[in-house]
């Protein structure tokens, strides 16, 4: 009689990673959509500079104050994200909690500074291209943030339930993908028209 042998148990089914590689193509088309936004805005800057005219109109003013406080929060909010990844990964699970809660926080902030900012620009939105172009530009941006806040809260809320761990955590990675690509283009923002004006 010839002995069976038992084969080992088959290894778990890894789930398809559909939410990460949807962030994935979502973060690329808001940062093409961004790209082609920009890429407008510089057209239309250059073409007014190029006829002597000033870019901003006569009474704007855009201080460097609040953009670069809104840069460092959302550079620091970048770590605070990775932290969140790292810990769950890791199924350090308080950790996780207080990096999501922080990230959350910093969110929060960019979005109060950016509604703050646009009550100190002194533009009109219906005035004239250049007002439409920097609103357009920054609010869609400002849509992106708040995107980004939701879906980070929303992964918080799962984590707290217990949907996820070190095995899989790839709502809290697609979170990330999304917000780093929301820091990303605020980046491109701050140099763009905060910076150069």
């Amino acid at each position: 009689m010839a002995a069976t042998h038992a084969l080992p148990p088959a290894a778990p089914i890894q789930r398809p990673r559909v939410l990460v590689v949807g962030a994935a193509f979502a973060s690329a088309a808001a940062v093409m959509v961004f790209i082609g936004m920009i890429a407008i805005y510089l057209a239309e800057r250059a073409d007014t500079l190029a006829s002597g005219d000033t870019w901003l109109p006569k009474g704007a003013q855009i201080s460097l104050h609040q953009p670069n406080t809104m840069l460092f929060t959302l550079a620091m909010s970048v770590v605070t994200m990775q932290w969140a990844v790292s810990a769950i990964s890791n199924n350090d699970r308080v950790n996780s909690y207080l990096a999501l809660g922080t990230t959350l926080v910093f969110g929060l902030a960019v979005i109060v500074m950016t509604t703050y900012l646009y009550g100190l620009m002194g533009l009109d939105i219906t005035a004239n291209t250049q007002s439409v172009l920097i609103y357009t530009i920054t609010g869609a941006h400002l849509v992106m943030v708040v995107l980004a806040v939701a879906f980070v809260a929303l992964m918080a809320f799962r984590a707290l339930a217990g949907g996820f761990s070190a095995r899989q955590h790839d709502g809290i990675t697609a979170a990330a993908i999304f917000w780093y690509a929301m820091v990303a283009v605020y980046a491109l923002i701050w140099i763009t028209i905060y910076v150069t004006k």
